[in-house]
This record gives C-alpha cells, structure tokens and sequence, in this order.
C-alpha cells in the first residue's frame, strides 16, 4: 500500500461524482453514496478517539506500572502500532470532516498516508510473531525454555519496528512522498515487497494460530487453556475480522489494474472503518479476559485486570491455592510468560 492507495480512494472529487454507471445500466444515488461516506468518516473519528484512549491506557500500566515479561513487550509495541494507526486515520477522517461540513479544502500531507501503512505492517508483524512465539512454546517446550533469550521480544519487535519503517519509506519515496517525481518502476517493485511480505505474514498468522489451537483442544497431548491463550485467540480472531480486510483491499488494489476504477459507492470506507474498529478492540479484549471470574471490575484494578489477561497459568492451579485467591494482586505478580 502507498500513499497513492489511501488518496485515491479518499480523494474529495471521488465522492464529488455525480453518478456510478457499472457496464452501461447499473445506476447508484450519489446522495445515499455521499451520506454512507460521511457516516463511515464520522463513526472512524469516533472509534479513533475511543481507540486511542484505551491504547494509552494500555500503555501506560505497560511502561510505568507493570513488570515486563517476553510476553508484555509484544503487547506494549502492539499497542503503540495500534495507537499510531489511529492517530493517523483520526487526522485523515477529521480533514476529511472539516470539508465535508464547512467546504474547506485542506491538501492532506502524503506523510498521513504513509503513517498508516507502517504501523498497519508493524501491528501485523508482531501479531504474527506472538502466534508463532506462543505455536514454538507448545510443539517444542523444553527446546524454547532453554534456547530463546531473554531480550528475543525487545531485540525481535526493533527489527519488525525497523523492517516495517524501511517498507513504508521506500514505498514513499518511490510514490512521491521524498520527491516530486513519480518512479512508476521503483514504485510497482515497492508494491510487490510489500505485497509479498504481508501476504507471507498472513499465512503465518492463520497457520500458527490455528496450529495453536488444533494443539489445544484436538492433540492427544492437549494443553491446559490458560487466559493468555484467551487472549491472543480472541485478538487473532479480532483482526482476522476487522483489520485483515484492510490488507485484502491494499493488495487487491496494487495487484488489479482496473481496482481503482471503482466509484464512490466501493466499500473501501467500511473496511476503513473496520480497521480502526481492530486498533480499538485489543484494550477492551485484554481487559475483558482479566475480568472473567472476577467480580469487582473498578479503576483501580484495571492493572490487575490486564494482568490476568497475560497470564500463562490454568485457572485450576490458582483455585487450589488461598493464600493466593485472598490476595490476588500477588498472585499476577508472579505471573510470567515462559
């Protein structure tokens, strides 16, 4: 995807159409095209706001309040690609607003294009690698315990941080973000990196997470289910709705030709909106899981709330135990991901 993708498919004049002819016959409303646009636009701004207070929340107990662990590190560099997403589509989405209603005409910097799409392949590259992190620790425990480094998460997610920058700023600068002058050869070469490397991402996410899952509750073996393997299926799962179809319309676009040529009434705004719904989603999963079989759900325990919601103990070990069930604080202290 390149700044060239997002433009095109919210550029102003594209909903200045007046009206939508497929082969000749079929005939939209503009205005029921037009009012769809504004509801999505608007729903997006919302969600954006909503997202990026339950990330910072996130982020916040994740930086200043908890102890990191293997685990956290992943959750915390999600989150902060989460939340530079929505930051990006919240400036995009208000730009677009100010126009619609007050019919000032503000050029958007190619730089809040460009945003999304790095912190879209950042989310999904450390997405993947917790479902291929977690699929190792199942298959081959002992070989993982004793061969995985302590500083694998921090030194891992810095070079997603990196690859992902390195894709977003080549695809800028080939599609006109550094230079006024468009590199059509540089700029499809980009699009097939990026293209392949999300396309490989995808299948490592679908093949690990349902590995995951066959290993649970199909092997001979199974597992015990533990509120972390909760957590990381529900925000799979999340994605796999709500944010994968953002990817799917990317390289739909790139790879057709003729892709763009859909008018105003294409479902690109719906799926923008579906995107920023996956962003603001994981807060509310990881809070949700910690709140199982808990009764008091208040401020002040949403430390311990998201602390639950990581940890990689079943919950039949911690009834055995009282001392513990009294003082559950101390219980996810101890909490570790293996």
């Amino acid at each position: 995807m390149s700044g060239d993708f997002l433009s095109k498919n919210l550029s102003i004049s594209a909903w200045k159409t007046n009206t939508t002819v497929l082969n000749g016959s079929y005939y939209i409303d503009p205005s029921v095209c037009i009012i769809k646009i504004q509801a999505m636009i608007l729903l997006s701004i919302i969600i954006s706001l909503v997202g990026m207070g339950l990330n910072a929340i996130v982020l916040w107990f994740l930086c200043i309040r908890m102890h990191m662990n293997a685990f956290t590190v992943y959750i915390l560099n999600l989150a902060i690609a989460d939340f530079l997403y929505l930051c990006s589509q919240f400036v995009i989405c208000l730009l677009f607003a100010i126009y619609i209603f007050y019919s000032v005409d503000i050029d958007i910097p190619l730089f809040f294009f460009v945003v999304p799409v790095f912190a879209y392949i950042s989310g999904l590259s450390i997405l993947s690698t917790i479902s291929i992190e977690r699929c190792l620790s199942v298959i081959w425990p002992i070989w993982y315990r004793c061969k995985r480094s302590r500083h694998t998460s921090a030194i891992t997610c810095f070079a997603l941080w990196v690859m992902s920058l390195l894709l977003g700023l080549l695809e800028g600068k080939a599609c006109g973000l550094l230079f006024n002058s468009f590199d059509f050869y540089w700029c499809e070469t980009f699009d097939v990196i990026t293209n392949v490397w999300s396309i490989v991402l995808f299948g490592v996410l679908c093949g690990s997470s349902l590995t995951l899952l066959v290993r649970i509750f199909c092997s001979s073996q199974r597992i015990p289910l533990t509120r972390l393997y909760v957590t990381i299926a529900l925000t799979v799962l999340v994605f796999l709705i709500f944010g994968l179809p953002f990817g799917i319309y990317w390289i739909l676009y790139q790879s057709i030709s003729n892709f763009h040529y859909v008018k105003i009434c294409d479902f690109y705004h719906e799926i923008l909106f579906l995107s920023c719904v996956n962003s603001c989603t994981n807060p509310i999963i990881y809070f949700l899981v910690g709140s199982i079989r808990h009764r008091r759900f208040r401020r002040k325990t949403l430390k311990l709330l998201l602390q639950r919601a990581m940890q990689d103990t079943p919950e039949e070990e911690q009834g055995g135990d009282k001392s513990f069930s009294e003082h559950p604080e101390e219980l996810e202290t101890v909490q570790s991901f293996s």
